[in-house]
């Protein structure tokens, strides 16, 4: 049982959150999600495992469609991990492969903004509006993510991927909270598409390199794509059923 005085752990935040595939939560998570593992204190999660996210068996296998620079590439990885921390519930941001489901969205119409209208005027606009940047994601992920090394180099002295978790969760409350200058976007918005391209990579389909074994799915207790569910749709008990891909259908 979780220690309330620790205040919202992914185990709560997973129970009440709503999150499944196609949805997604609002407002400040930051404080529930970032920077609390549940073996304890602010540390890292999950050992070395997510100390090199990068290695290149890994980069090989899944392969990198947007990032060149395998330094941007890590400095995502532990911003995604202290978003979403490995725990005793099972793997965080770097086991789910959310670095890789990322990238290959940026690399994609998510990144180039492709099916959007992307011309002027361009004017701040509401925290109740939507996208008003002149910047495409892949940008604003670009810049933000230079910032983030800045950052971490201007406060401790080191880059971002060697500091202590609690180190990089000052860093990505700041950018939360909009105390980082950006050009062309707010940090604030920044910090918003971080996190949901963080929480969709989780919980997507693992066929866009995220939810690696459709671990995010049995955390929630999600079915995935199931054919049908006549054998069971008349059962009065509880169905645990295993997941299924999109990519299992089509065998």
């Amino acid at each position: 049982m979780d220690n309330p005085k620790k205040g919202t752990s992914r185990r709560d935040f997973l129970k009440t959150s709503g999150i499944a595939a196609g949805a997604l939560v609002g407002g400040g998570v930051l404080g529930g999600l970032v920077g609390y593992n549940a073996k304890g204190g602010n540390g890292k999660s999950g050992g070395e495992q997510t100390k090199d996210p990068a290695n290149k068996h890994e980069m090989q296998t899944r392969g990198l469609m947007f990032f060149q620079n395998p330094e941007e590439f890590n400095v995502l990885s532990q911003a995604t991990e202290r978003i979403f921390p490995e725990d005793d519930l099972g793997p965080g941001a770097i086991g789910l492969g959310v670095p890789y489901f990322i990238d290959n969205q940026l690399a994609g119409n998510y990144g180039s903004n492709a099916k959007e209208y992307m011309q002027g005027p361009f004017f701040n606009g509401e925290a109740t509006q939507g996208y008003q940047s002149r910047l495409t994601r892949a940008e604003i992920f670009r810049q933000g993510i230079a910032l983030m090394d800045e950052e971490a180099n201007k406060r401790f002295k080191k880059n971002f991927t060697d500091l202590e978790g609690g180190q990089m969760d000052e860093i990505l409350t700041d950018f939360q909270k909009n105390q980082i200058d950006m050009k062309g976007v707010s940090s604030e918005f920044f910090f918003k598409l971080l996190r949901q391209a963080t929480l969709e990579g989780a919980y997507a389909d693992p066929i866009y390199n995220g939810n690696a074994n459709m671990e995010g799915w049995k955390m929630k207790g999600f079915p995935g794509h199931q054919m049908a569910y006549i054998n069971v749709i008349e059962d009065e008990k509880f169905q645990v059923i295993e997941p299924k891909s999109i990519s299992s259908m089509q065998h």
